[in-house]
């Protein structure tokens, strides 16, 4: 695909729970190998956005999405394949949920419902996505223990494995540091720095400078409504276009 070409180019959407809308008629798009922050005070919108994204929003009884997303030029609301939408948009949510398995069964599960089942095939994807979310080096002589039983950081690693072990084109990350220690969250940065050498990432975050130093551009998200969108050396300048922005970013509110 063309680098000017967008990943995800989202056209006029918006997203209602029952009578109340969230999301109005936002219109954005994503690079392809970029990484891009969405800020915002709670309640914003955030969450909701990403869950349109893979679809996954479709479980939620009485929602209302209008508007378009599309995905390498495809509608993602005229997919039949729902489940093969979702295994192109690795998700990650802002507390480590472990499946009750092993660490090696975790990495593997997703794999083997799309149907690899060959041990010399799962072996060496499991292994890729542990090296991949900087974990392997310290479970690799525990492949078979609990993963529920790693520590908080390494939980939160091993979700990001398991995101990988599908292969997705996308990333996002929904408050991934929320509950983890600054050295690994500093870890798992270093992690997504790599990544985006191979897939497009949304990293939605509450932390500020988190964005600012990590992200190429940074969406300003404000009760559903997208305040402000630029590269993020501009959004975190003295000087973004909008005083909200300044306001939001220094602390001012939120």
């Amino acid at each position: 695909m063309d680098a000017s070409t967008p990943k995800i180019a989202v056209q006029d959407l918006s997203l209602a729970y029952g009578g109340t809308e969230v999301i109005h008629g936002i219109t954005f798009d994503v690079r392809p190998n970029e990484i891009l922050g969405i800020i915002g005070p709670a309640r914003s919108g955030k969450t909701s956005l990403l869950r349109c994204l893979n679809r996954t929003i479709d479980f939620v009884a009485g929602t209302r999405v209008t508007g378009e997303i599309r995905i390498d030029g495809a509608d993602i609301r005229a997919v039949r394949d729902v489940h093969a939408l979702r295994r192109t948009i690795g998700m990650v949510a802002p507390l480590p949920v472990g499946l009750p398995l092993s660490i090696y069964d975790n990495v593997a599960f997703a794999p083997r419902c799309a149907g690899l089942t060959r041990r010399a095939e799962l072996d060496p994807l499991v292994e890729r996505c542990l090296r991949q979310a900087a974990l392997w080096d310290e479970v690799k002589d525990r492949l078979d223990n609990l993963g529920t039983a790693l520590s908080g950081g390494q939980q939160q690693r091993l979700t990001i494995a398991r995101a990988l072990s599908h292969q997705p084109e996308i990333l996002c990350l929904d408050e991934f540091s929320i509950a983890i220690d600054p050295v690994t969250t500093m870890r798992i940065e270093d992690v997504l720095r790599e990544l985006r050498r191979e897939i497009t990432i949304i990293l939605v975050t509450n932390l500020t400078h988190q964005a600012r130093r990590l992200t190429d551009r940074t969406m300003f998200l404000w009760n559903g409504r997208i305040i402000e969108l630029d590269r993020s050396e501009v959004i975190f300048s003295d000087q973004p276009s909008r005083k909200e922005t300044l306001e939001y970013v220094n602390g001012i509110f939120g």
